[in-house]
């Protein structure tokens, strides 16, 4: 076995397939924040990619952490020489490893933020790109307003603070890029947003007019914030992974990347200083990103959480398990055909129904080992910009909402702490607080989880949702998880 770093690159395995580029040619031309498994899975393998054919050679990436958990990513990434193996779990079993070269540096911005800020002022860099999650971009989920008092925005608001956050430090390069007259960087936003790119200028921008009114205006002049849509399931990476890499692959790697073989990736075409050339690796280069975005977040995200809670409560704990089980897999099809295809703009050459399909197929992937817990984390930022745009959608236009009304009530009995069967639930959940709060008065007042405005808006005020609310958060707690699902999908019958 052989430990992964530049020097052991050429005695791998010939099952292992490795850059056949020279990297000590490869230049930064990406600077990206928020250096997880996705990211790696996705972004990086089409760079990768695109070097392997002899192209962007100019476009190598300089990955960023910003929190304190991203020091263990520094650590590995400098062990490594910022390779890492990247593992497509097909569904027939089969394991196919592949070297990822295009990641050249790392820099862990709590340590050196002014190296961070340098490299993204440099003339070479022309694309600063995020996958910071969706509570990345400080955002009130109602409101959909910057939240400045943030306490470490106050921190990076304040004059000559060095900046904590990703936005003091973008703002920060770009200010110097300003003032020494080079032109900006691409924003580029690859997180599961809708609108990402837009939702991200808005954010960058209001922390920038913040702390200088004219910089700010500035930015939203001249800065470009493409929209994307991207897609592929990659759970998080375990010890199991590890071992089992080592073992097939003869690879000791501290931190490799499993994924499915799928892969999409939409980008609208709208960048500053030029880009990469995406499409010939594989990216739908658009000029608009709009119908797509819709579509995986309504389709794919929100079905994500329709079997998350209703599947742990039940008794499985992955994906597959349930994507497997008929009746879960009746309720989803009726979810996506009845309610989230509904809620959709037109998808002129999409066949949703093979779309719909591949879904389900995708899911139940039992070698890709997707967990439900992973599923269910972080629910306050993904249930109110992925499923409640489409019940309101369905409100407005007298569409069905009952399962998604369902969905909402899956939630808020997991919420509550324990399974059907008494174990207790680790929720994971920025708000997991007043969320376990709120679930734990549901005995008194029902409607208590749905009275938290600052996730579901005024949803507690519509009666037709809070009737199908309650009648499924009443067979949740009387009947179980099983039996609740089982009546929704009795509605389509």
């Amino acid at each position: 076995m052989l430990e992964l770093n530049a020097a052991n690159l050429p005695h791998l395995s010939g099952n292992v397939v490795s850059p056949s580029y020279d990297r000590n040619k490869v230049i930064t031309g990406i600077v990206h924040f928020g250096v997880g498994g996705f990211h790696r899975a996705h972004q990086a393998m089409y760079m990768d990619r695109l070097m392997n054919a002899g192209q962007a050679m100019d476009w190598g990436i300089c990955g960023v952490g910003v929190l304190a958990h991203d020091e263990k990513m520094a650590q590995v990434m400098d062990a490594q020489d910022c390779l890492y193996t990247l593992v497509l779990k097909h569904p027939d079993g089969t394991r196919e490893a592949r070297v990822i070269g295009s990641m050249t540096e790392y820099l862990f911005a709590p340590a050196d933020p002014e190296a961070v800020i340098e490299k993204m002022a440099a003339p070479t860099t022309r694309i600063v790109s995020l996958t910071v999650t969706e509570g990345g971009y400080n955002f009130h989920h109602v409101t959909g307003e910057f939240d400045a008092e943030n306490p470490d925005v106050v921190h990076d608001l304040t004059p000559q603070a060095a900046p904590r956050t990703t936005f003091g430090l973008v703002t920060e390069a770009l200010a110097r890029r300003r003032t020494r007259g080079i032109e900006p960087f691409t924003v580029m936003s690859c997180d599961n947003i809708q609108g990402n790119g837009d939702v991200a200028k808005k954010m960058f921008t209001a922390f920038a007019a913040l702390k200088d009114a004219e910089l700010g205006a500035w930015m939203r002049e001249n800065v470009a914030f493409p929209n994307s849509m991207v897609d592929r399931i990659t759970p998080v990476t375990t010890d199991e992974d590890r071992a089992a890499i080592a073992e097939e692959f003869g690879i000791i790697d501290q931190w490799p990347v499993v994924c499915e073989p799928f892969e999409q990736w939409v980008l609208e075409d709208n960048f500053t200083l030029g880009r990469p050339p995406f499409q010939d690796a594989g990216v739908q280069v658009v000029h608009d990103v709009a119908p797509y975005e819709l579509m995986k977040l309504r389709l794919l995200n929100s079905s994500h959480q329709a079997l998350c809670y209703f599947g742990y409560l039940a008794g499985y704990r992955y994906a597959h398990e349930v994507a497997q089980d008929s009746l879960f897999v009746a309720f989803l099809l009726d979810y996506m055909d009845l309610e989230g295809t509904p809620a959709l703009a037109p998808l002129p050459g999409v066949d949703l129904p093979l779309y719909k399909r591949t879904l389900i197929e995708r899911f139940a992937n039992e070698y890709v080992r997707d967990t439900l817990a992973r599923l269910c984390a972080e629910s306050s930022d993904r249930i109110p910009k992925w499923l409640v745009p489409v019940i309101w959608h369905n409100l407005e236009h007298d569409g069905g909402i009952e399962r998604s009304a369902g969905i909402v009530a899956s939630w808020a009995r997991y919420a509550e702490g324990t399974d059907e069967s008494g174990q207790p639930i680790e929720i994971v959940d920025a708000l997991k607080v007043p969320l376990m709060a709120a679930a734990a008065l549901q005995s008194e007042d029902k409607l208590a989880f749905l009275r938290n405005r600052d996730v579901f808006g005024d949803l507690v005020d519509n009666a037709r949702f809070t009737a199908a609310y309650l009648r499924t958060l009443d067979t949740l707690h009387h009947k179980g998880a099983r039996s609740a699902v089982e009546e929704l999908v009795a509605l389509g019958r």
